[in-house]
């Protein structure tokens, strides 16, 4: 049943947007919750790591690494050119790139699990991507649009710092103290991340309602072929290098799947509701083209089985 209702995370999501666009009153009062909410993500994501999580880091370095640069070098990159090219002005673009220079989203452990990728390689980058993205995110957005629009880099340290950082080592901490306890709460992890999701996607709906039918159909046609290029070039990039399938189906998901929660709590944050659009769009639409994805590639056998995938996570939305 919990797991029924992840899957249906999409649904959920949309369900209320549509309810956040017609009844912003009921959504706009809470705008404060929107880091609190991400912060209950960050706990799970935590919740679900271990040490050796880490340790794996040192056998796949290779992987890993290749799969960091691509993360932080293709998505802000791709984010930009699209950017640009649809016209964007310093909200939606600063909206753009917070999307694409924070780190892969969790989902991507279950989308890889799904895809018979190397689950525990998934796992692995996600928790390296998210610890480098502290530092990587505020540093990117000032890098590419810090002219345009005046970003507080060292606020935003803090703050992912505080966000981020914290409450993943926390889970962590937790973890491996009191493993058998975290267990049997971890099947309703994915729940509650969801839930937390899918209220900050209400809350930025709610604040942009009177613009989202100007802005909305554009801002969705980016996120779009953000996502896309992200998957694409992921695999094709990674294979270029010499890697097996399983390997590059995980890299792929790891670099088109962004942690846009935090993105979206960033642009909230430190700059406007309209820089929140990006993130909320991409957060609903990743998780589609995710699942559609690892479907997908599900059915198609990897050559390469000396490595059968390994366990895989609750999925933190």
């Amino acid at each position: 049943m919990l797991a029924l209702l992840t899957q249906l995370f999409p649904l959920w999501a949309l369900l209320l947007s549509v309810l956040a666009f017609m009844q912003p009153q009921l959504f706009v009062g809470i705008k404060g919750q929107i880091v609190p909410l991400l912060t209950v993500i960050m706990l799970c994501m935590g919740l679900t790591l271990n040490l050796s999580d880490f340790r794996r880091v040192i056998q796949n370095r290779k992987a890993v690494l290749v799969g960091v640069l691509l993360q932080f070098s293709l998505m802000p990159l791709i984010a930009l050119l699209v950017g640009r090219v649809l016209g964007f002005g310093p909200e939606l673009m600063v909206g753009m790139l917070l999307v694409g220079s924070v780190a892969g989203g969790t989902s991507s452990n279950v989308m890889c699990y799904l895809a018979k990728g190397d689950t525990a390689l998934s796992i692995s980058m996600t928790a390296i991507s998210t610890l480098l993205g502290v530092v990587m995110t505020p540093v990117l957005v000032d890098l590419l649009v810090g002219q345009a629009v005046d970003v507080p880099v060292q606020s935003m340290l803090i703050s992912l710092l505080q966000v981020v950082v914290a409450p993943v080592v926390l889970g962590v901490v937790l973890n491996a103290l009191a493993g058998s306890l975290v267990r049997k709460v971890e099947p309703v992890l994915p729940v509650l991340s969801m839930v937390a999701i899918v209220l900050i996607i209400a809350i930025v709906v709610a604040l942009n309602a009177e613009k989202m039918a100007q802005i909305g159909p554009v801002v969705a046609l980016a996120v779009v072929l953000h996502n896309s290029c992200g998957l694409v070039l992921g695999y094709w990039v990674t294979a270029l290098f010499g890697f097996d399938k399983r390997t590059c189906r995980t890299i792929a998901f790891e670099v088109g799947l962004q942690n846009s929660g935090l993105a979206t709590a960033l642009a909230m944050k430190f700059f406007t509701p309209a820089a929140a659009l990006p993130g909320t769009l991409f957060s609903v639409w990743h998780n589609i083209s995710g699942s559609l994805l690892a479907g997908y590639w599900s059915k198609k056998p990897v050559e390469d089985t000396d490595h059968p995938p390994a366990r895989t996570t609750p999925e933190n939305v």
